[in-house]
């Protein structure tokens, strides 16, 4: 169930009443038209015809290969059906988003494991950035030298797709108190630069691991110095934000800025708040758990620039 925590849902979008009657049909799947940083939701059986569209793509996160406890003592099991769930779909996607935690412990037979299972998307590309649990002990190492970006030393990238720029962040290095994401100067300088010479109205999609606003410091899951990359995105008429960490549905409207976070497919956690802190969801039994795992499809829309936001449970 997604939660609006600071109350502030755009007026456009029908209100808070509203909104919080659409939350109620993301357990099947929503569709989400987003058009200016505007949403409208629709359940998937009576979501209307996407018309327009120009590509997709899928994203993936938290598969935590090498977790082996309650409730899923079988991360791989999950993630193979998640990905059986990306071949099945009509339309192929362009590619493939993964928003970190590929492994549990950053071991590297935990990455080979999960480098492999990837292979098996039937998809051309596959874009991953890492989680706070794919950089222990070595600060990425094993993780850059098998799925970095070689765009710059830093490890973060961009890259176009049919008039839509994306923009892959890292936030998972030198937490902060709490264990806040961070950014960093050297990463705030290269995005200030990277969106400086583009037009207002090229939509834009950011994906990182952490959230990118304060959904819920007191778990750490916020990005300390979000604030000042949020700025240099506020001028785009059309901005998406995917996340992973929380292993939950959670959305909010800034603007026309519309942040996301997304399931693992592993294993779910806590509402924000809920219980003495974040951590595997040990109440779920084997026979719902899939219902708490999923995949997220996105479609772009040439008309307006407009994202359709799908999510799928394994159930």
């Amino acid at each position: 169930m997604m939660q609006d925590h600071d109350n502030r849902i755009d007026e456009e979008a029908g209100g808070r009443r509203q909104f919080l009657k659409c939350m109620a049909w993301a357990g099947a799947g929503t569709l989400w038209m987003m058009k200016g940083g505007v949403l409208r939701a629709h359940p998937l059986g009576d979501a209307p015809a996407i018309k327009g569209g120009t590509f997709g793509f899928v994203q993936i996160s938290d598969s935590h290969i090498g977790f082996h406890k309650a409730p899923n003592p079988d991360v791989i099991g999950t993630l193979r059906r998640s990905l059986a769930m990306i071949n099945a779909q009509q339309t192929r996607p362009a590619f493939l988003l993964h928003t970190g935690d590929l492994t549990h412990l950053s071991k590297p037979e935990e990455f080979d494991t999960l480098n492999g299972l990837m292979q098996e998307a039937r998809v051309s590309q596959r874009f991953y950035v890492p989680g706070e649990h794919d950089v222990i002990g070595d600060n990425g190492t094993e993780f850059f030298r098998r799925f970095g970006v070689k765009q710059n030393a830093g490890g973060w990238y961009s890259f176009d797709q049919d008039g839509v720029h994306f923009v892959g962040l890292i936030n998972v290095l030198n937490l902060k108190a709490g264990g806040l994401g961070s950014l960093g100067a050297d990463q705030l300088a290269w995005l200030k630069n990277d969106l400086a010479g583009r037009s207002a109205e090229t939509p834009v999609v950011v994906f990182a691991h952490m959230p990118l606003w304060p959904l819920y410091p007191q778990w750490g899951w916020g990005t300390d110095d979000s604030s000042e990359a949020l700025s240099y995105l506020r001028r785009f008429g059309s901005v998406t934000v995917l996340n992973g960490h929380i292993h939950q549905i959670q959305q909010k409207v800034e603007g026309s800025i519309t942040f996301y976070t997304t399931r693992s497919t592993a294993y779910p956690q806590p509402a924000p708040g809920d219980g003495p802190g974040p951590g595997p969801l040990q109440s779920v039994t084997a026979q719902a758990l899939h219902r708490y795992l999923g995949i997220r499809d996105v479609r772009h829309v040439q008309r307006g620039g407009a994202l359709a936001v799908t999510d799928e449970v394994l159930a």
